[in-house]
């Protein structure tokens, strides 16, 4: 028995909301590396519900107290951070994700001199889908558990970026300095005549 016209875009809607959903939890994911990587306050607190909770290393609680601890160490060395294999099971407004990422963070130890961690490991998170303000639907993580696979620690380099990268420019940069927020102005500006 064939399936009628109704049933057929019934099942080719619900596959297109299965794809936009799983395209906004990347873009979630996503948010949360630029917001690292770029000290982006904003971006960080976009893949984040107000009331979400991170278990982060040392760290366990509210993703706000998570946030407000990360900021002032992000000041202080150059993250990197990759997404890599991800799995996304839909569940409704509920979503379990896991996304492996590749981490490379500059700081200091504990005598002061630079090193560099190399982290491999797992975000484990469960993202909700809300109505918001200025979305009918929107994805983020609501509990986020990070899972650690791998570390490696190295001395970090001693010379500075413009002597380190020569001719290689531009440089990333925090935002909003860094050419990913010039790019964005210069696309949120309206066209000219």
């Amino acid at each position: 028995m064939s399936m009628s016209s109704e049933a057929r875009l019934a099942q080719l809607e619900a596959r297109l909301q299965a794809l936009s959903d799983r395209e906004a939890i990347r873009e979630a994911l996503y948010s949360y590396c630029r917001g690292i990587d770029r000290g982006d306050e904003a971006a960080l607190r976009a893949a984040y519900w107000p009331d979400a909770t991170d278990r982060h290393g040392a760290y366990q609680g509210s993703a706000e107290g998570f946030i407000q601890a990360a900021l002032p160490q992000l000041a202080k060395g150059r993250y990197i951070h990759n997404i890599a294999n991800l799995s996304i099971h839909l569940n409704g407004d509920a979503a379990a994700v896991e996304a492996y990422f590749l981490a490379y963070q500059t700081d200091t130890d504990a005598a002061g001199a630079p090193r560099a961690t190399f982290l491999c490991g797992r975000y484990v998170d469960l993202f909700t889908c809300r109505a918001t303000a200025t979305a009918e639907r929107e994805w983020r993580v609501a509990r986020r558990v990070v899972v650690y696979d791998w570390q490696d620690i190295w001395s970090a380099p001693t010379q500075d970026e413009a002597t380190r990268f020569g001719r290689r420019l531009p440089i990333g940069a925090r935002a909003p300095d860094d050419p990913w927020y010039a790019l964005m102005r210069e696309v949120a500006m309206p066209a000219s005549p």
